[in-house]
């Protein structure tokens, strides 16, 4: 049998080559995460359901397995779903009390993918509610805690899939992301989340909040599990047209870029005003100075971005008048509610409203949702502001002969429970469609509630369809440094 040790924090590789050796097998797998989750989500409070089939599955890999060996990529390995991504055979919540019961007619996407590539769905997992802000809290099961420090939140919208993944309840999660949220709780859970050019994966089968924004991605305790995740799902959907840009993009396998080497030669843009400069900040700006050293040391060079466009940039800003994210909620989750049919009574974001079925804490979002306009000026406005940005973008890379941008994800550590979400720097790749990926930086001071740190996240942003970029550059980092570490559960 495989060694216990093995087990914990296994990545897609080991698991295989202990199955090529005989020493498990897909339900002994599932059947070792399901005592896990067992044992530990009463303290986190991250899974909204198991899969009841998820056995089931395991044990028809096997068999097939001991036919013909692999099944696919992803053979027998266990995924923590973000529960607003559509399963036929289970509830697709989005963290609603109005959607408890909700079965869609079809799979998503995402699960289609995964299930074609030989993954098990193990369990579905705690969000912010409708994924509409970044604390992991929802009126289906609550808050969900961060598992490094239980005084936390997990980041989010995507909190329970991170603190699942960084706990040991699955190998591969997947996260959605409008705004920050498979980075944020990347950030908080010393995790890697990549969030892919927008287009690069399919949202069908996705509750949506803004079809402008949104995308979804891998949230892995490796970037090489990422890669692979990533290769599973990206392709050309007929349901979503945008993926339609993504043809001619795609590599033949994402993995061909995790070159432990892939640091050297990279023109890397530091975007100070992304950093924060009060007390509040210190503890993130010091594990990013010691990360940016990392990077030189990898073979980088540094080029410190303060004047013209870099020095404007302001996320606080780009969250309040750039991004449409609550313009775009009542057209696309109005759609999405309409497309449920008799499922549920209430077809429309106003009627959703008047059910009272939600969270309190997000109701003021919904309805701020409600009183906005995708006809309006202000909306167009943000549009072209937009396209302004990415165009600006380009120049600004283009001029400094610059491959990526690196800034901390959050400017202060992931905020304690009951508190919001505050300076978060996601929102550039969000607004811009420009991929990024957020990979462990280091630890804050230990303290009594946080027994090793708080994490830290590092992100990276490069140019569409250049995830081979970020590929390269993130995986030599984490080569470099090896800063991941399990929490203390």
């Amino acid at each position: 049998m495989m060694n216990e040790k093995v087990f914990l924090e296994a990545t897609i590789g080991n698991l295989h080559e202990a199955m090529k050796r005989g020493e498990l097998t897909c339900a002994d797998l599932v059947q070792r995460y399901l005592a896990r989750i067992e044992r530990y989500d009463q303290q986190l409070n991250a899974v909204i359901r198991v899969n009841p089939y998820a056995l089931e599955q395991a044990r028809a890999l096997d068999e097939a397995f001991g036919r013909s060996g692999l099944t696919g990529p992803l053979h027998g390995i266990p995924v923590l779903l973000k529960d607003n991504v559509d399963t036929s055979f289970m509830p697709t919540t989005a963290g609603s009390s109005a959607l408890a019961q909700v079965t869609p007619d079809e799979d998503g996407w995402i699960v289609k993918r995964l299930q074609a590539a030989g993954a098990v769905i193990l369990a579905k997992m705690n969000l912010h509610e409708f994924a509409v802000w970044g604390e992991t809290v929802s009126s289906v099961l609550g808050q969900t805690l961060n598992p490094y420090d239980l005084t936390r939140t997990p980041g989010g919208s995507s909190g329970g899939t991170g603190a699942g993944i960084a706990a040991d309840f699955g190998v591969i999660g997947i996260g959605t992301d409008t705004v920050n949220s498979v980075r944020s709780p990347a950030s908080a859970c010393c995790l890697v989340g990549l969030r892919p050019t927008l287009g690069l994966i399919s949202r069908s089968g996705i509750v949506p909040y803004s079809l402008t924004q949104d995308t979804a991605g891998p949230i892995t305790r490796t970037v090489e599990d990422a890669v692979k995740t990533l290769d599973a799902l990206v392709g050309y959907d007929p349901l979503d047209p945008l993926t339609a840009w993504s043809v001619g993009h795609l590599p033949e396998t994402y993995t061909a870029f995790l070159k432990p080497d892939g640091l050297t030669g990279k023109n890397i843009g530091v975007l100070r005003s992304f950093f924060g400069k009060d007390a509040v900040h210190e503890p993130v700006n010091r594990v990013m100075a010691q990360a940016l050293k990392a990077l030189e040391a990898g073979g980088a060079q540094l080029v410190d971005l303060t004047d013209g466009l870099a020095a404007q940039l302001d996320s606080g800003r780009l969250i309040s008048e750039v991004s449409v994210h609550l313009y775009d909620l009542k057209r696309d989750l109005g759609g999405y509610l309409e497309s449920l049919g008799d499922k549920v009574p209430y077809h429309c974001l106003e009627a959703l409203l008047a059910s009272g079925l939600y969270h309190p804490g997000i109701e003021e979002n919904l309805k701020t949702a409600a009183s906005l306009d995708t006809d309006s000026e202000a909306y167009q406005q943000r549009l072209l502001l937009q396209k302004q940005l990415r165009e600006d973008l380009m120049v600004l890379m283009a001029e400094r002969g610059l491959d990526l941008l690196v800034f901390p994800h959050q400017k202060r550590l992931v905020v304690p429970v009951g508190g919001s979400q505050v300076d978060r720097n996601g929102v550039l790749g969000a607004v811009t469609g420009f991929p990024s990926i957020v990979v462990p930086a280091g630890f804050s001071e230990p303290t009594e509630t946080a027994p090793i740190g708080v994490p830290v996240g590092m992100e990276l942003l490069g140019r569409p369809w250049c995830e081979s970029v970020l590929i390269e550059a993130s995986y030599a980092f984490e080569q470099e440094t090896r800063i991941r570490k399990p929490p203390v559960l």
